[in-house]
């Protein structure tokens, strides 16, 4: 250990100590302080902000911080050290100890990584030059002399790395910190990372609120994590105009949402919601008790289920059909035919003599009530006829007249409500459908099936956008129902019309989209190019981002990855990886029958290496059964992932790669990968690649009967093992 690393060593230990002793002397006099359960509104206030700083205090004594950055701010003299962490500690109860007292005078014990000033952490990258952070006074710049990694778990100080010491002559950041804790293995959820957040990383994280972000990031780029601390973020610089419990983050499933669970409650954030598009939209247009939703694994198996029918791109989809802004254009026409003909023909008569002109139910639909939604219109048009009758009857002075006229009237009134149009979405998607001004415009084949399922009173989740979409345009949105942010995750596979449908139910376009086109391996409903979404927004409400680093595999998984996108898709969209090497990535080509003892033995290496997570990956749902039975009777723990889950469980899992999508694991075993299961085509190789991104540290193709053609020749990034 260097003289210059044992004074650093002991330099942090020493304030480690001194910042431990302030967080547990500010948490002590907080607990010292009685539980206000009053009914007084200010104690109550005060009560809350109390309790939220008890649990900052206690959640920053485990890891106060995990970076330093020694700086010299514009018009200053004195080199000033920032300290930055997960959760902001505050001064003004400092008991200035040595070592603390300077700090105090200009920032905080710890500042919270989400500060302005906190930025220069991750946008600096070296050299003698000036930085700038943007404040709330304007640009400020400085001079920044160290800047130094912190590794502090449960107290205790366990790493220090320097990345860049400008007495020493360094000009720019070295990747030493990230590339150890690339390094580290994985468990059964998704972390933070807070620490090692980079500069292209932290631009998306900062963006403003009030536009579209539009991410495409590589797999393994840090996007979910991005899209998740994005979120602590607005919530911290905006906390006056925006509340936890109105965000909300859509995944494509709910245990791809309990994997990510942890990131917030580490960062500090909580009552975010986080749902499924499709039980978000079911609960929205109150379909639950009018259609069944068809399992979200048929439309996918029937693409992936089988062998037999090859997936291509060009496959007729009706999902990509009714995604599109023209069907969005259509729903439009729709509602705009239904105002239009709301009004029935004729004169509304309760009783003989009783008359209520068209004319005027007209004025009060179209002039009087025309700022409400249509629904809302016909609610109240009703009422005014109702008022107008009540009005009426009050004229009558004979009561034998007046009681058979409240009898006709009621019953004239159900007739005359009958012929208005009907608010219910389900029968207006039929007579979508059925019109004659539209039938034309919907391929046969989508109009039938269509139909025949609403007739059995199921539907798709391909037509669970365009209900959602008629009960927004039919009903409105209350403001209570506006979201103040939307994160939509894997969102290749989401439609046009999902995004605009939730643009109206979100406050200034402010979402944060993300997702990966190589990935994008649900052609059938998603999306080919980011500017079909995008299109749905004004230029300057929003914008673009690439992500183009992957961070979680090594290089010889990442170089191999890529030769099967560029072997199987026409893209540009390749990972650049971070300087991580590793093993080779290992092709077993073997008989079958020998497949499943080799298996076996490489889990048990698995084990031996310290890996806490590895994936066998199939390419169907039976094969993945099929296997997980095989290792079950081998007396191998392994959990089987088909569809059905509600949690992630780490450890060996055994899933079809299509089910993979936004995991990752230290180990990745791909199954049959020979060229029945993946052959020359843009889906199997976007499939493929899905799966090989998934490993972290170790991949392994085996292969029984003739190599797929998406595996790259051999070179010296791979391992060619025969064994017959």
């Amino acid at each position: 250990m260097s003289d210059t690393f044992q004074s650093a060593y002991q330099e942090e230990q020493q304030r480690l100590e001194q910042t431990l002793l302030e967080i547990n002397q500010q948490y002590e006099a907080l607990q010292r302080i009685p539980v206000y359960t009053g009914h007084d509104f200010t104690e109550q206030v005060l009560e809350d902000t109390r309790e939220q700083r008890r649990q900052r205090l206690k959640r920053a004594a485990k890891e106060p911080y995990f970076g330093k950055m020694n700086i010299r701010e514009q018009n200053r003299d004195e080199i000033m050290p920032l300290y930055i962490g997960k959760q902001g500690v505050d001064t003004h109860e400092l008991q200035h100890n040595a070592g603390v007292k300077k700090a105090a005078s200009l920032y905080p014990l710890v500042v919270d990584w989400r500060a302005p000033v906190a930025s220069l952490f991750y946008s600096f990258t070296g050299g003698d030059e000036a930085a700038a952070y943007e404040a709330p006074e304007g640009t400020i710049t400085a001079d920044v002399h160290l800047k130094r990694n912190l590794v502090i778990r449960n107290e205790q100080l366990q790493r220090v790395v320097d990345t860049y010491n400008r007495e020493q002559g360094e000009d720019h950041v070295t990747d030493e910190f990230l590339v150890y804790r690339l390094g580290e293995n994985k468990d059964n959820r998704l972390r933070d990372i807070v620490s090692t957040i980079q500069a292209e990383q932290d631009a998306i994280i900062r963006a403003p609120k009030n536009k579209a972000l539009f991410i495409q990031g590589v797999a393994g780029s840090g996007k979910t994590t991005v899209a998740l601390h994005r979120l602590a973020y607005l919530l911290y610089q905006y906390h006056e105009q925006i509340h936890a419990e109105r965000m909300i983050i859509f995944a494509p499933n709910r245990m791809f949402l309990d994997y990510i669970s942890d990131v917030l409650p580490e960062l500090g954030v909580g009552n975010i919601q986080q749902r499924t598009f499709a039980d978000w939209a079911l609960e929205l247009a109150d379909l639950h008790h009018q259609v069944q939703l068809a399992s979200s694994m048929e439309e996918v198996e029937r693409w992936y289920g089988s062998l037999e029918e090859r997936p291509t791109d060009s496959m007729d989809s009706s999902g990509r059909f009714k995604g599109s802004l023209a069907w969005m254009e259509m729903l439009d026409e729709l509602i705009l035919h239904w105002v239009e003909s709301a009004i029935p023909e004729g004169d509304f008569s309760p009783w003989e003599g009783g008359v209520l002109s068209r004319r005027d139910i007209a004025h009060w639909f179209n002039q009087e009530y025309r700022s409400y939604e249509p629904a809302k219109r016909l609610e109240r048009v009703t009422a005014r006829i109702q008022r107008w009758m009540e009005m009426e009857l009050k004229q009558e002075r004979n009561k034998t007249k007046l009681q058979d006229k409240k009898k006709k009237s009621t019953a004239k009134l159900k007739a005359y409500l009958k012929r208005w149009p009907n608010a219910n979405v389900v029968q207006l998607y039929k007579q979508l459908l059925q019109d004659d001004t539209f039938k034309d415009r919907i391929p046969a084949a989508v109009r039938k099936q269509t139909l025949a399922d609403l007739k059995r009173a199921v539907i798709k989740h391909e037509d669970l956008a365009t209900l959602a979409y008629l009960h927004i345009r039919l009903h409105g949105v209350a403001s209570a129902e506006r979201f103040d942010h939307i994160v939509i995750d894997e969102a290749q596979d989401f439609s046009p019309l999902q995004v605009a449908l939730l643009d109206q139910m979100v406050r200034s376009h402010s979402f944060t989209v993300l997702g990966d086109l190589s990935q994008g391996i649900h052609a059938y409903a998603g999306i080919e190019d980011w500017q079909e979404m995008r299109a749905a927004f004004p230029a300057d409400d929003s914008a673009y981002y690439a992500l183009t680093r992957s961070y979680r595999s090594t290089m010889e998984i990442i170089h191999f990855a890529n030769t099967i996108l560029k072997r199987g898709v026409n893209t540009t969209m390749l990972a650049e990886p971070v300087f991580r090497g590793g093993q080779k990535v290992q092709v077993l080509h073997t008989h079958a029958d020998r497949l499943a003892s080799w298996v076996i033995d490489e889990l048990q290496r698995h084990q031996t290496s310290g890996y806490q997570t590895t994936a066998i990956l199939t390419r169907t749902t039976d094969e993945a059964r099929l296997w997980h039975e095989k290792l079950t009777d081998s007396g191998i723990n392994a959990h089987i992932i088909d569809g059905r889950q509600q949690q992630y469980e780490g450890g060996i899992s055994v899933l079809p790669v299509y089910l993979s999508k936004g995991l990752e694991f230290d180990a990745v075993i791909v199954t049959h990968a020979n060229e029945t299961h993946y052959g020359i085509n843009p889906l199997e190789a976007r499939l493929l690649y899905v799966g090989c991104t998934r490993a972290l540290h170790h991949l392994t193709l085996c292969v029984d009967g003739k190599l797929s053609p998406l595996i790259p020749d051999t070179d010296d990034e791979w391992t060619l093992h025969t064994t017959w």
